[in-house]
């Protein structure tokens, strides 16, 4: 004997029923080409750099910016960063330290003029690898006799060259990276209330740092600068 399962009396045959849905647009799925626009987007747009306000306490000092890093491979702190300050400048002292002589100066005709009006010929110049956080650029210095509380100084050259903005407030500089930003903190080892460097203000003086030069003569003009005077001063010689 065969066993079905009895049918009830009010089953009815089921019959297919074809339905249609609207959705909004925002549920439309891009299409290939418009993800990869998309991602192409992503990937050439340049990161944003933002400042906090800092509080009272963190912004209610005179300490000026120093930075560590490395030159030619060798570490170097008390590296301070001058917005004031047309070109770089490395006292003799911190040429020696780096095991360069007489021989590796590149003449120059570029004259130094200070806060106290005294004029002077720089010793020469010197092209080196400067790495400050992960970011390693050629970078120029002006090589003087003089002495100051640092060991390097870093002026508008480095800075727009490195394409970076410092912040003596926040104390730590905001630098560029391709299209990625990297933040340096301050080197914490050295740490004044304040310093009173000797700077140097140039007029139409285009980056020298950030590219590799040769030859055994570096000459401003080709710079467009022909004179440095000191901030605050009428006139320049």
């Amino acid at each position: 004997m065969l066993w079905c399962a009895k049918k009830k009396a009010d089953e009815v045959e089921a019959a297919s029923v074809n339905m249609v849905f609207f959705l909004p647009i925002e549920f439309n799925a891009p299409s290939g080409e418009e993800i990869e626009q998309a991602m192409a987007q992503l990937s050439l747009d340049p990161m944003q750099a933002t400042f906090d306000k800092p509080g009272d306490k963190e912004r209610k000092h005179l300490k000026p910016l120093f930075m560590k890093g490395y030159i030619n491979g060798k570490p170097m702190t008390k590296m301070l960063v001058d917005g004031g300050a047309a070109v770089n400048i490395m006292p003799y002292a911190t040429y020696r330290k780096l095991g360069l002589g007489k021989e590796d100066l590149i003449r120059t005709d570029m004259m130094l003029k200070d806060l106290e009006g005294a004029v002077s010929l720089a010793r020469g110049a010197i092209c080196v690898d400067l790495m400050i956080g992960s970011k390693t650029l050629p970078t120029t210095f002006f090589v003087i006799n003089g002495k100051g509380s640092y060991s390097t100084l870093l002026g508008r050259d480095w800075i727009h060259a490195n394409c970076c903005i410092p912040s003596t407030m926040h104390q730590y500089v905001v630098q560029w990276i391709e299209d990625s930003v990297e933040v340096v903190h301050a080197d914490s080892s050295f740490n004044i209330a304040t310093a009173d460097p000797k700077v140097w203000h140039g007029l139409g003086l285009r980056c020298i740092s950030g590219e590799a030069w040769e030859g055994g003569f570096l000459k401003m003009a080709g710079f467009k600068l022909d004179a440095v005077q000191e901030i605050g001063s009428e006139k320049s010689s």
